[in-house]
């Protein structure tokens, strides 16, 4: 009879598991160690409450809501004093409809006026600038124009006498929506009717006419300016001697539209707005500084910015959050801040809309351009249709042109520029000239870049 086999280790296996079997349960090491740190967990003292971030630029918002609440609005016609005035009770037809029953226009000179009073260049300005372009007796803060203008330099006060005015729409001295309308005395506010580009030359001209001068010299403006300088043009060519759009169209395009649609937004958005019944209230101080931000940010170029500010923070010591930290965060804060209590809400409105709908195809007649059936009935039209619609409205612009654009510039692209150019040439305009800078200071380089942009302005203007 065979004997059982024993496997090795058998014994020592079974005997072990016996003498655990009779001795008290030791828990696993690994079960141990959990049971350990559970116990630590529940023996710590609770975690103190975490603080919310601090918010200093919403307290500060806050604080100056509060000081509004116990004073007046902004008085805008004290921004800017020493200008003259031209007054009319001739009513003033809009071209979308609706009409002034009167209108004033503010306005500055500087120069001598000549004898034939043919040495005039009038100075058109772009959305939000008074008519102080330069100082005065009457006024010696400088001016938004200040190096341009003057004896000797890009426009020549020793050979000519320059005007500027506020437009129509503005908040500085000519009619707006913070004007009594004469109905009841009380603010226009958004009573005042949609205006144009078209309707702020033709008030411009009516203050020409009051002052005896039947030709300019030149139409000169910068961005909205510009749009000016061309409507002026070609709506009244036998009185415009030469031409100069800087930074310009010769219709908006939709980013720019876009852009400016996204200011009227949150500025409207503000309670205080109160659909432009704001100026017995509390003036809409947080909807407007936050729409002048976003404005900021199309007038100048990323590469300017990274060469200024680049990543630096204002202080790199600082917990992050999220009001302004960084360098360019504190200058929007800053350029946002200085303006908003200086320029009328429903101005912006109303100015950055006449932009928008700016187009100089709508001086073609429909026998000089047909519009397309698609376009007439509110589909798009077709590209050859809409260039033949242009080169007919600007047909009439026939002057010597300079047209100056910078690389740079996002609001009004170098394309842009380069299509005022082609169009008037197109439309039998031999008399062009068209310079794009390489400059980094985006649209406002017509502000800053006095050598390009003074330069080339003087050479224009003094050319025979």
């Amino acid at each position: 009879m065979l004997a059982a086999r024993r496997l090795p280790g058998l014994a020592a296996r079974t005997s072990s598991v016996a003498a655990a079997a009779a001795s008290p349960a030791v828990p696993h090491p690994a079960i141990r160690i959990a049971a350990s740190r559970a116990t630590l967990v529940t023996q710590s003292p609770p975690s103190p409450p975490r603080q919310a971030l601090a918010f200093p630029c919403v307290d500060r918002l806050d604080e100056r809501q509060r000081a509004l609440e116990q004073g007046p609005e902004p008085m805008y016609e004290k921004v800017v004093q020493g200008y003259e005035v031209f007054e009319t009770s001739e009513p003033l037809e809009m071209r979308l409809g609706g009409r002034l029953d009167g209108f004033r226009i503010a306005y500055e000179t500087w120069g001598t006026l000549n004898a034939a009073r043919d040495n005039v260049v009038l100075l058109h300005t772009g959305l939000s600038a008074s008519s102080h372009a330069r100082s005065h007796a009457k006024n010696p803060h400088p001016g938004w124009w200040e190096s341009f203008i003057g004896p000797g330099l890009s426009i020549d006060t020793n050979k000519f006498f320059v005007i500027c005015t506020n437009v129509i729409g503005g908040c500085y001295g000519s009619t707006g929506p913070s004007s009594p309308d004469p109905s009841d005395g009380k603010p226009y506010a958004t009573r005042f009717p949609i205006l144009t580009i078209f309707d702020m030359v033709n008030a411009q001209f009516k203050l020409l006419d009051s002052l005896g001068i039947r030709r300019l010299h030149a139409s000169v403006g910068s961005s909205m300016g510009g749009m000016q300088s061309l409507a002026a043009a070609a709506m009244f060519p036998d009185r415009v001697g030469k031409l100069v759009t800087i930074s310009a169209a010769a219709r908006s395009h939709p980013y720019s539209i876009a852009m400016r649609f996204a200011q009227r937004q949150v500025l409207m958005t503000d309670p205080n707005w109160n659909r432009g019944f704001y100026y017995s209230g509390v003036f809409p101080h947080v909807g407007m500084k936050l729409a002048r931000q976003i404005a900021t940010i199309t007038y100048r170029s990323g590469p300017e910015w990274e060469r200024r500010f680049g990543r630096i923070r204002a202080d790199p010591s600082a917990y992050p959050t999220f009001c302004a930290d960084f360098l360019i965060e504190t200058y929007l804060d800053h350029q946002s801040e200085k303006f908003c209590l200086t320029y009328d809400p429903n101005s912006l409105l109303y100015i950055s809309k006449a932009m928008d709908m700016f187009d100089m195809s709508q001086l073609a007649t429909r026998q000089d351009a047909p519009v397309d059936a698609a376009s007439s009935a509110g589909g798009p039209a077709t590209w050859e249709g809409t260039l033949k619609a242009l080169t007919a409205g600007m047909s009439t612009i026939q002057m010597p042109v300079l047209v100056l654009g910078a690389q740079s510039d996002i609001l009004f692209p170098i394309w842009q520029q380069k299509e005022i150019a082609d169009t008037l040439k197109r439309a039998g305009n031999s008399k062009v000239s068209y310079y794009e800078l390489d400059a980094l200071y985006g649209h406002d380089t017509f502000l800053v870049d006095q050598v390009n942009v003074g330069s080339a302005v003087k050479g224009h203007l003094e050319i025979a």
